[in-house]
């Protein structure tokens, strides 16, 4: 008996979601670590600072995931799909995407790159972007040069 109401105690919140779920936040106040968020109009979430890429106003309705649903309730929401292979997949796309819309063919960004510069003009962190530059590079769609990455020539 004691085995079976502990069980049920850690699932004494009641989310229709789980981790990785795609679900609508509207962005509620700013706070020292990020953003609080209504989740599903139902539930209230926390989205971290480093989890922000683009700007955000109160009353904004974005799309979020669940990234985190603590022991004590609360939950952690991202704005990026959650799973190594979904947000590497989004990253490259949009490293692609910004080759193919240069008029040149090459966007001045490299690991050498600030994170700042790679914020500003990816919208992702360093880490995102080395991560789906490396990828295209193993892909043999890009050339790594000093200053900057060009998209090969098919």
């Amino acid at each position: 008996m004691d085995l079976h109401e502990e069980e049920n105690s850690s699932n004494e919140f009641d989310y229709n979601f789980k981790e990785g779920d795609k679900v609508n936040l509207v962005i509620e106040t700013e706070t020292g670590l990020g953003y609080t968020v209504l989740i599903n109009e139902e539930f209230d979430g926390l989205l971290f600072r480093s989890e922000v890429f683009q700007d955000l106003e109160e009353n904004m309705e974005v799309t979020g995931y669940i990234k985190n649903i603590r022991e004590d309730g609360k939950i952690d929401v991202s704005l990026r799909p959650q799973g190594f292979r979904n947000v590497i997949d989004a990253d490259v796309e949009k490293v692609l995407e910004k080759l193919k819309n240069s008029r040149e063919g090459f966007l001045l960004l490299t690991d050498k790159s600030s994170p700042d510069s790679i914020r500003f003009h990816m919208k992702m962190s360093k880490k995102a972007f080395k991560k789906a530059v490396g990828n295209l590079y193993r892909r043999k769609l890009i050339v790594i040069k000093e200053d900057r990455i060009e998209l090969l020539k098919e």
